[in-house]
């Protein structure tokens, strides 16, 4: 299991080697790997909540104070991450399939939990946002709206678009298969979050 708390960390600069040690779908595998899938699932979750619209105005609501709000971001993380997980993973795993794969459900959720370990990560932003904005960042038009909030925004979504290259690397080192085929299957989860993002 210790294993896999390091290989958690390593998915950041030599992806490829943690990719590959998935291929191993035995249940004492599996097993071992279960809590830092879990870790990064919940975390992940929760960076994302923190993203979210209603987020940015949870303290526009008067019941709604520090405490609350880290109460809510708990919950909604675990419910976010564990939602994505499942309903992702199974978009990848349909994916990954329809393109040849005989690997199993828990092998491509697992690839894709590992893959997010950037999103993880973009919680170190945070710290830097509380220092700054303070709870502004919990209301609707707070002085965090200006350009420096952008910039913020802009290195979220580029974690995301690590996470997402991560994600062709695993699905690639897993099956063996080209770039091409590889980026096809990891579109599809990518594209499914793009449009559920505009409902």
């Amino acid at each position: 299991m210790r294993e896999w708390w390091i290989r958690t960390a390593l998915v950041l600069q030599a992806p490829r080697a943690v990719f590959v040690a998935l291929r191993d779908d035995g249940a004492e595998s599996a097993s071992d790997r279960a809590e830092p899938v879990l870790a990064v699932v919940l975390l992940a979750g929760a960076a994302y909540a923190l993203s979210t619209r209603t987020a940015a105005h949870l303290m526009d609501d008067s019941d709604y104070d520090v405490i609350v709000t880290a109460v809510w971001t708990f919950l909604a993380g675990g419910l976010y991450g564990c939602a994505g997980y499942w309903f992702f993973g199974a978009v990848l795993h349909k994916a990954a399939t329809l393109l040849g794969s005989q690997g199993s459900f828990r092998r491509n959720r697992q690839i894709l939990a590992f893959a997010s370990v950037p999103v993880v990560l973009s919680l170190v932003l945070w710290p830097i946002k509380l220092a700054v904005w303070g709870s502004a960042l919990f209301h609707r038009g707070g002085t965090d709206a200006g350009t420096a909030g952008q910039l913020l925004g802009y290195l979220w979504l580029g974690f995301v678009g690590w996470a997402t290259v991560l994600l062709v690397i695993g699905v690639r080192a897993v099956h063996g298969w080209t770039w091409g085929r590889a980026a096809l299957a990891a579109a599809a989860p990518v594209a499914t979050a793009v449009a559920l993002s505009f409902l």
